[in-house]
């Protein structure tokens, strides 16, 4: 028989009881404390019974701890199977899911599961399962997300060249209006059209079926003019009837007289005929600023209709003119007595600073 293989001069006993002790890896606590009883002169037998293992396996302990230490004992993971995407295959999804697919080359406006299977196939003739390509673009970090509209026509330099001088202008105004810089509030302004033709939001529902949710024809409608100033969590809001210079005059006047007094509101609204037409009366504490054309991004007050659309307002019926209106009046109230929410959902790096 040959002669058993020693251990590593640089361990004893002690040390890899008190290591034993501290490990947080069961299996590594059985080996080492049969490795210290080998040290202690116990023969490789009793290190077995100890280690309720065989021999041959005691040995492979041994080689594993001189090699490595007591590091060599911890139980590793199985490599597993050979993934199916190489790094080179991920580099190309990540490529065509950041590009987006051309329609007349891949034959689809968005990218599904089933799309990037087959584009696998077509560009490497690799073939993968729905489970294993979803989790591996959830391993690459994406998730499949609502896009944020765009309009196809925007102008890119002219939203930079907007926010860019933005605190310079702000600068002016202050001047212009001769009050200090940190008596300026900056506001948004928009209008939401809420409906009896009501949206219908995402829901919870059992996979496999498709939940169902009241959809009123009818056309009776009336407006939202709202608009809020984020750094201070504050809005100022009226419900009328149509999109006309003489309501916009109204919900100048109501936000005037949310302006803190002695400050001099920046009011920051798209360019609709209502919001620049002459006919405007602008109240003394406002200055308006229109935001670039077909750029509905800069404005959070669009965000803030989506948040009430799907929080208090879809999936609703109106029963009346009178309804839409008590609706709409409760929805904004709700809003303006959150100030945390307008603050998380209206402030801009480019506007307050980062």
């Amino acid at each position: 028989m040959a002669a058993p293989i020693p251990l590593r001069s640089d361990f004893d006993a002690v040390r890899l009881r008190m290591l034993a002790k501290r490990s947080r890896d069961p299996d590594q606590t059985r080996r080492l404390l049969a490795l210290a009883a080998i040290y202690d002169g116990a023969s490789r037998s009793e290190a077995a019974r100890i280690g309720c293992v065989t021999l041959q396996i005691v040995r492979d302990w041994v080689l594993r701890f001189n090699a490595q230490g007591p590091d060599g004992l911890v139980t590793g993971r199985a490599p597993g199977a050979k993934p199916i995407l190489s790094d080179a295959h991920r580099q190309a999804l990540q490529r065509i899911l950041e590009d987006g697919p051309i329609p007349a080359v891949h034959g689809v406006v968005r990218w599904r599961i089933a799309d990037l299977m087959q584009w696998l196939w077509d560009e490497f003739a690799v073939s993968v399962s729905k489970q294993t390509l979803s989790r591996e673009l959830r391993a690459m970090g994406y998730r499949k997300l609502s896009a944020r509209p765009r309009h196809h026509e925007k102008d890119e330099a002219a939203v930079t060249a907007f926010k860019k001088p933005f605190p310079a202008r702000l600068a002016a105004v202050a001047r212009d209006k001769r009050i200090a810089p940190s008596r300026i509030e900056i506001w948004f302004a928009d209008e939401a059209r809420v409906g009896q033709k009501n949206k219908i939001t995402r829901r919870w529902a059992r996979r496999g079926t498709r939940p169902s949710a009241p959809k009123d024809q009818r056309t009776k409608s009336a407006y939202i003019f709202g608009a809020i100033c984020p750094a201070d969590g504050k809005g100022a809001g009226l419900v009328l009837p149509r999109c006309t210079s003489e309501a916009m005059t109204l919900h100048l006047a109501e936000i005037a007289q949310a302006v803190a007094p002695g400050a001099h509101a920046v009011l920051l609204l798209d360019q609709a005929g209502w919001h620049v037409s002459s006919r405007l009366k602008v109240p003394e504490n406002i200055t308006i600023i229109p935001l670039p054309a077909k750029a509905p991004e800069l404005n959070p007050v669009e965000t803030i209709w989506q948040f009430m659309r799907e929080n208090w307002l879809s999936n609703r019926i109106f029963r009346s003119y009178a309804d839409i209106l008590d609706h709409c009046c409760d929805a904004w109230n709700r809003l303006v007595e959150q100030p945390w929410r307008i603050m998380s959902i209206g402030l801009r790096d480019w506007a307050h600073g980062s």
